[in-house]
């Protein structure tokens, strides 16, 4: 009996744990939060449009493979040209890694030319539990209707090295040409790679 018990208390742990994982089909849900402008930011106010989530951390070697070279900052540029809204989320508590005050995130991105359409302070990590992000970066595509058509790796070359980002897969902008195109896409979800989001412990 105590067994039996014990056997219905992990399954009820499992199901907790993974009943709210955002997966590639499911609506994504909305949040609210505050860029480092000041200004009010939510999923919703961009309804219609394509959007892109970034989580980040500019202390993570992993992030700033992708900064430091101009990978992230060209994605950024190239997909908000085509009207693509591009949110940069940081969940990294104060203490832990990769904490900014609004002026130093913006700081940050200035000297990198980095142009996200804004940059969403986070630390609380309420945006990243509700999405469950494990790592910096972590990579979630939605569509106009507000499914999720992606989500985990930016690329397939799961390295701090510069030099792995010559002839790496960008699972991101695949996932955009693809869903823009009306096409089905081909890996809907992958592992992400990179350090983990320095929550609140």
């Amino acid at each position: 009996m105590l067994h039996t018990l014990r056997l219905l208390a992990l399954s009820t742990c499992l199901l907790a744990t993974t009943a709210f994982a955002v997966k590639p089909g499911d609506q994504a849900p909305d949040f609210k939060g505050t860029d480092s402008n000041g200004h009010t930011q939510s999923l919703s106010q961009y309804h219609g449009k394509w959007i892109v989530l970034e989580w980040a951390n500019r202390g993570c070697p992993y992030d700033q493979k992708h900064y430091n070279s101009g990978n992230m900052e060209s994605l950024q540029k190239q997909w908000t040209a085509k009207g693509v809204v591009w949110l940069r989320i940081v969940s990294s508590a104060p203490g832990q890694q990769g904490y900014v005050t609004p002026a130093e995130e913006n700081q940050y991105l200035a000297e990198h030319h980095a142009a996200p359409t804004a940059a969403i302070l986070d630390p609380t990590g309420a945006i990243g539990h509700l999405y469950e992000a494990r790592t910096t970066p972590h990579m979630f595509v939605i569509d106009p209707t507000g499914k999720l058509i992606y989500e985990g790796a930016i690329d397939d070359r799961p390295s701090t090295d510069p030099d792995s980002l010559k002839g790496a897969h960008n699972y991101v902008s695949e996932a955009l040409e693809d869903g823009m195109a009306g096409k089905p896409v081909p890996t809907p979800v992958t592992r992400s790679y990179g350090c983990s989001v320095k929550y609140a412990e």
